[in-house]
């Protein structure tokens, strides 16, 4: 793939994820209900780490700034980069897309990873740190949330690939 065509993907990719995330979410102090993995997936699967990795903290640092829930905290901006960096490494194939059982473990591996480690662990970390009082209060709902959100994630992205595996694997032509 030609790297204009990767850059033109890239600036789709990222403005789909900061209106999903900054207008089509819901978002609260402590939790977010959405569908941004959508499109930080899909830089994963179509561009790899290097561009996923730009196109997660871009759209965190450009949504904050442009259209903020609160005061910036940089430790979402190093979950985001962390999130595009696990999607990119076990989401793209430098052979091409292919929709198979090894896709579909990678797939849960990489939903996992995000879902448990970085939203449930390090995410929680930083609402305690920006949030304090009481904020201990809040560690069940974030987990009935991930666990709520595996299979969603899952699902959609299974589901989008399998109906966009043709348009996917032409892109990387």
């Amino acid at each position: 793939m030609s790297k204009i065509k990767k850059i033109i993907i890239s600036g789709l990719l990222l403005a789909a994820s900061i209106v999903i995330n900054r207008f089509l979410s819901v978002n609260t102090s402590i939790l977010s209900i959405g569908f941004t993995f959508v499109p930080l997936m899909l830089s994963g699967i179509i561009l790899g780490p290097k561009y996923s990795i730009v196109i997660a903290g871009l759209s965190d640092l450009i949504g904050a700034l442009l259209f903020p829930f609160g005061s910036y905290f940089v430790g979402y901006t190093i979950s985001s980069i962390l999130t595009g960096l696990v999607y990119g490494l076990l989401l793209y194939n430098k052979d091409g897309f292919k929709f198979n059982k090894k896709f579909l473990i990678r797939l849960l591996i990489a939903i996992l990873i995000v879902c448990i480690i970085i939203n449930g662990i390090l995410n929680t970390i930083w609402i305690i740190i920006t949030v304090k009082s009481a904020s201990y209060a809040i560690i069940p709902t974030r987990i009935i949330k991930q666990l709520i959100m595996i299979p969603v994630m899952f699902i959609t992205m299974s589901s989008l690939t399998k109906l966009l595996e043709k348009q996917i694997r032409g892109l990387n032509d």
